[in-house]
């Protein structure tokens, strides 16, 4: 099984498009051939990198990876199959059309009675809800907004208007199916005060089905919390660089919050990489921000830092 593109770029399942951006930019940097020559390991992570950003690095792209997990997951083990061997494609076409709640008995669609007629079955209730993601500002969430959204969804076919479907007849522009993908662009109104994941649901902007009603639209609102800053499990993170002398021995350094407010925090000697400190009121809508040490690496040395760290060396340090 390949391995999982959110987990190579090391960001969960719910970042923004721009914080995965991000993430790809500085790993690919670290692991680039060119700065690790000769490296295999390096250059076999950095393929890794590169095709995971592949997969999901656009918007279009990673919905395509998103839907086709969730497909995976919802006919994993124990499915129908067919007589000719794989998967039974009627049950796939019906949980698609009907979600996982749907069940359809009697013949599949498409195939007739014994005396030619359609096949007696029962009709799903309604089309498949959609999942999509929205990003979204801290600034847009606070004040609220609307955003223009690309939208693709099966839809009732115009000509035969979904009458073929799990019928002997076949409908030249939909092949029988009764539906047929239709894009749109639509405005997405996002409420004030909008936190990270914030669940929208639009009623009847799913699949249609062509027998039934219209699934739901199900917008999940993800907030890009800029350069530097992350969400996990709900929690808004913000790195803060520091070198390592100061981690060692301790010192004060000034953050901007996500407010824009400038303060000053205290670093206590023997701080270490991945350290935390929680800073109640200074997160997105007056809600905590936890700050997370990192180590500032400088890109190049100066002769007089390099004079110091062979002298640290001597010291056994």
């Amino acid at each position: 099984m390949p391995e999982d593109p959110y987990r190579t770029l090391d960001v969960s399942k719910d970042a923004s498009d721009a914080e995965i951006k991000r993430a790809y930019r500085k790993l690919a940097r670290q692991y680039h051939p060119d700065r690790n020559p000769g490296d295999a390991a390096a250059e076999e992570r950095f393929k890794a990198i590169q095709s995971a950003y592949d997969s999901i690095g656009t918007a279009e792209g990673r919905s395509q990876h998103d839907q086709q997990r969730r497909m995976e997951e919802m006919f994993q083990g124990g499915r129908p199959r067919s007589p000719f061997g794989g998967v039974d494609l009627g049950d796939i076409f019906s949980q698609f059309m009907g979600g996982r709640g749907s069940q359809q008995t009697g013949f599949e669609p498409g195939f007739g009675d014994s005396r030619g007629g359609p096949s007696p079955r029962h009709k799903a209730s309604r089309g498949a809800d959609i999942q999509a993601g929205l990003d979204i500002s801290l600034e847009q969430a606070l004040s609220g907004t609307e955003v223009k959204f690309s939208h693709r969804r099966m839809r009732r076919c115009l000509d035969c208007d979904g009458s073929s479907f799990g019928s002997s007849r076949r409908c030249s522009t939909c092949q029988g199916s009764g539906v047929s993908t239709k894009g749109s662009t639509i405005t997405v109104r996002v409420p004030e005060g909008a936190e990270h994941g914030h669940l929208l649901r639009l009623k009847g902007m799913g699949h249609e089905h062509p027998e039934g009603e219209s699934g739901d639209l199900l917008i999940t609102v993800r907030l890009d919390a800029a350069e530097g800053r992350h969400w996990e499990e709900g929690r808004l993170i913000q790195e803060v660089k520091l070198p390592y002398t100061m981690l060692a021995l301790g010192g004060k350094v000034r953050i901007t919050t996500p407010s824009g407010k400038r303060l000053q925090i205290e670093v206590p000697s023997g701080t270490r990489i991945g350290d935390r400190r929680r800073l109640q009121g200074h997160g997105h809508a007056g809600g905590a921000l936890d700050i997370e040490f990192t180590l500032a690496e400088p890109e190049k040395l100066t002769k007089s830092q390099i004079e110091a760290l062979n002298s640290l060396k001597d010291s056994g340090l």
